[in-house]
């Protein structure tokens, strides 16, 4: 019987081939972030590193390497993806009605008690910042004030602060309280003796943040329509 030729390779199976390769990457990809989140969440930012991330991930570190760079490059990506998550949450809630430039930084300092108590890989990501300033912690700083920027500035209008209101300082102050407010509830469950726990309990924060909010703002402590 006559030898047969090797029959030529289909042209499709290098595409299929190829694909399967783009597919299992983005599997990949996707389960190093997926662990990177995780082990952030359990061990905090003291465990963030590339052999505790790939153990969780169930890969060889160098697929890190490979895929993100490294920690800065992994960082990067987890920062924008949370970027995402923010914007999308962000979009998620009702457009506030507002009446004033005060009304609207208290929209915006809700909006992010909201998103920041519903995200436990954020809270991580501050309480890091807070101890430490590296390149991987201003990744996610920027991300996260960029989404927030992105909103505030889609809602804002036309309102413009009142002349001779320092309104940098007083939003960093706003915000800082409720980054300090969520991750003290997390922690001791409260902060300066005020329970952080119940509904009711950050209905109070609510309120008394947008008081003041508005009395800085507006001259008043009484919340207007919004």
């Amino acid at each position: 019987m006559p030898n047969s030729k090797p029959s030529a390779k289909s042209p499709a199976k290098p595409a299929a081939e190829a694909e399967d390769r783009t597919r299992d990457r983005s599997r990949t990809e996707e389960g190093i972030l997926n662990a990177a989140r995780s082990v952030l969440v359990e061990k905090g930012f003291g465990g963030w590193g590339v052999n505790g991330i790939a153990r969780a991930a169930g890969c060889d570190k160098q697929l890190i390497y490979r895929y993100y760079g490294g920690l800065d490059g992994l960082a990067e990506a987890l920062g924008t993806q949370i970027a995402r998550e923010t914007e999308a949450a962000l979009a998620a809630l009702p457009a506030p009605e507002v009446d004033s430039y005060g009304a609207l930084v208290a929209a915006l300092i809700d909006a992010q008690l909201h998103v920041l108590r519903s995200h436990p890989v954020m809270q991580r990501i501050i309480a890091w910042e807070l101890s430490e300033a590296n390149a991987l912690t201003r990744a996610f700083a920027d991300a996260r004030s960029r989404a927030l920027m992105a909103w505030f500035a889609q809602v804002k209008g036309d309102f413009t602060a009142p002349p001779g209101v320092d309104a940098p300082a007083i939003n960093a102050v706003m915000i800082a309280a409720v980054q300090q407010m969520v991750l003290s509830s997390g922690t001791i469950g409260g902060f300066a003796g005020m329970p952080l726990a119940e509904p009711a309990d950050w209905e109070r924060l609510r309120s008394a943040i947008r008081r003041l909010i508005l009395a800085a703002y507006d001259g008043s402590g009484t919340p207007t329509a919004g």
